[in-house]
C-alpha cells in the first residue's frame, strides 16, 4: 500500500500552485480529491508516478486520449519528434493533416469532409453554430447530464419548460435558445419537436452518456432522434469527443449502434494525447462552413502538424495491431468480473461500460441480489430483471451514493495503487499498455474495498 494519495512533495506543489493557478488547477475536475491532488511526475505504460514515487495503475488515462497508454510506440514518437524537428507550427496547410482527414473519411461513414480545431468544446461550439448556420434556426436540443463543453450554448440546466444558465456570466438568453430533454426520454424529445420543431436547427447527444456515469441508449432512442430531425428539417449531432475511435473501433460509436448523424464531433484519441477538437459530416453541411460558406471558423492552430502527427500515427498503430480487440477484451474481463463483484456485495450498484470504458455506479435503487443479469455490466436489454434499475437518465446516476464514490470508496483504492477518476461521474478507461494481470489486480482491490465497506 502507498503513503495517501498526493503526499508531501504534492502537498508543498499545491501550496505553490495556489499562488499562480486559480485554485491550484487548470481544471476544476483537477482539484480532486482533497485535501490536495497528487501531481504526476510521468507515466509508465499503464501506470503514473507522482512526484513523491508513488506508483498508480491508471484507468484515467487522460480522460480518455491515450488509447496506448503512456509510453507510446516508437512509430508514433518518431512521427512526433520528426514533426516537431521539421517547426512546431506555420500557420499554413501541410500535408499531414489531409492525411489524418483522410482516414476519419475512410472508417467514418457519416464523415465526407473535416475541420480540425483545438478541444472538443470548439468542436462541439463549431458544430452548433454550423448548425444554426446551415438551417436558419436558432434552437438546440440537448441531453441533461450529458456534457459537450464549456461553450454558453450548454451551460444549460432545469427542463425544456424551465431552464437557466448553469454558470455565471452566460447570459439568460442563451438558456432561451438550448432545450434541455432526459437521455432515452423519447417523449420528452418528441414533445420539444412539437412545441419549437420549425425552430429547432439541431439535436446534440453523445452516444452514450460518458461524462455523467456512462448511461447506455435504451434500443430504439438514436432511432428515434434520426426519425425527429429528418421529420422536421434538423441535423442530428453526434459528440463523440469521447466515444470517438473507442467505442466501436474505427467506425466509433456510431458504427455500433448504426446511426449516421448528420454532424460528428470528435477530440481526444484523434490527437494522439495532444490537444485536438474536429468537426465532421456530409460535404453539402460542412461546405457552409468559411471559406466556401458564410458560417465563420478559423483558429492559428486548427490542424497543428504535431497534433496530426501524433493522432495519424495513434490511429494507424490502433488499425495494424489490432489494438481494440485487446482493449475490448480487456473491458469485457474487467466488467464481467465487476458484475460478479457486486451481485456479492453490493446488489444495488450498475457495472457500466462498453468496449474499453467501464465504471460501477453508485446507484441505491434495489439492494437484494437477481439472476440472469446483463452479463459483463448494463446493456439496458428489457428482458434483463435489473432493466428498470439501471440509470436511464443523468439524473437517475446523481441521485446514487457519489458522496461515498468521493470520499471514501477512490481514495481506498487510491491506497492501493490503483487510480480511477476521482467523482462518481466520468468514465474510467483501458489502454493498450494494459494487461490481463492488471485486470485481474484491479479486481481483486475492488474485492477487497466493496467487500469491506459494502
Amino acid at each position: 500500500m502507498t503513503a495517501s494519495f498526493g503526499s508531501d512533495c504534492s502537498y508543498r506543489l499545491y501550496d505553490r500552485a495556489l499562488k499562480s493557478l486559480v485554485g491550484g488547477v487548470n481544471s476544476p475536475v483537477r482539484a480532486d480529491p482533497r485535501p490536495t491532488p497528487a501531481f504526476v511526475d510521468h507515466g509508465d505504460g499503464a501506470h503514473v508516478v507522482d512526484v513523491d514515487d508513488n506508483r498508480y495503475l491508471d484507468y484515467i488515462m487522460g480522460y480518455g486520449p491515450l488509447l496506448l497508454g503512456h509510453d507510446l510506440p516508437d512509430r508514433v514518437r518518431e512521427a512526433i519528434t520528426k514533426a516537431v524537428a521539421d517547426g512546431p507550427m506555420y500557420g499554413i496547410p501541410t500535408d499531414i493533416e489531409i492525411e489524418l482527414a483522410e482516414f476519419v473519411i475512410d472508417h467514418v461513414e457519416s464523415v465526407d469532409r473535416l475541420r480540425f480545431v483545438n478541444s472538443g468544446t470548439e468542436a462541439t461550439a463549431a458544430a452548433v453554430r454550423l448548425a444554426r448556420g446551415y438551417t436558419g434556426r436558432d434552437k438546440i436540443v440537448v441531453m441533461r447530464g450529458g456534457y459537450h463543453g464549456g461553450h454558453e450554448s450548454f451551460l444549460v440546466e432545469g427542463t425544456a419548460a424551465d431552464r437557466k444558465p448553469s454558470s455565471a456570466g452566460v447570459p439568460e438568453t442563451f438558456a432561451d435558445e438550448t432545450i434541455p430533454v432526459p437521455f432515452n426520454d423519447e417523449a420528452a424529445v418528441r414533445e420539444a419537436f412539437e412545441r419549437h420543431g420549425s425552430d429547432i436547427a439541431a439535436v446534440l447527444t453523445e452516444p452514450l452518456l460518458g461524462n455523467h456515469g456512462i448511461v447506455h441508449p435504451v434500443g430504439g432512442y438514436h432511432e428515434s432522434l434520426r426519425n425527429l430531425c429528418d421529420d422536421y428539417g434538423s441535423l442530428l449531432i453526434f459528440d463523440e469527443v469521447i466515444t470517438g475511435f473507442r467505442v466501436g473501433g474505427l467506425e466509433c460509436a456510431q458504427g455500433k449502434y448504426d446511426i449516421e448523424p448528420d454532424l460528428t464531433t470528435f477530440a481526444k484519441i484523434i490527437g494522439g494525447g495532444f490537444p485536438v477538437g474536429a468537426i465532421g459530416g456530409r460535404a453539402g453541411i460542412m461546405q457552409a462552413f468559411t471559406p466556401t460558406g458564410e458560417v465563420f471558423e478559423s483558429g492559428t492552430f486548427n490542424g497543428h502538424p504535431v497534433t496530426m502527427a501524433a493522432g495519424l500515427e495513434t490511429l494507424r498503430f490502433a488499425k495494424k495491431h489490432d489494438v481494440y480487440t485487446h482493449v475490448n477484451e480487456l473491458g469485457e474481463r474487467i466488467r464481467a468480473g465487476l458484475q460478479d463483484i457486486v451481485e456479492d456485495h453490493a446488489p444495488e450498484y450498475t457495472v457500466a461500460g462498453t468496449d474499453s470504458m467501464f465504471k460501477v455506479l453508485f446507484t441505491r435503487s434495489g439492494s437484494e441480489a437477481t439472476t440472469d443479469n446483463c452479463t459483463a455490466g448494463c446493456k439496458q436489454q428489457l428482458d434483463c430483471p435489473r432493466f428498470e434499475r439501471c440509470p436511464k437518465t443523468g439524473a437517475d446516476v446523481e441521485t446514487g451514493e457519489t458522496d461515498r464514490w468521493k470520499r471514501t470508496f477512490w481514495p481506498a483504492m487510491a491506497e492501493r495503487d490503483v487510480l480511477l477518476t476521482p467523482n462518481q461521474f466520468e468514465s474510467q478507461f483501458i489502454s493498450y499498455a494494459h494487461t490481463a494481470a492488471d485486470i485481474d489486480r484491479t479486481l481483486e482491490t475492488y474485492q477487497r474495498v466493496l467487500s469491506q465497506s459494502g
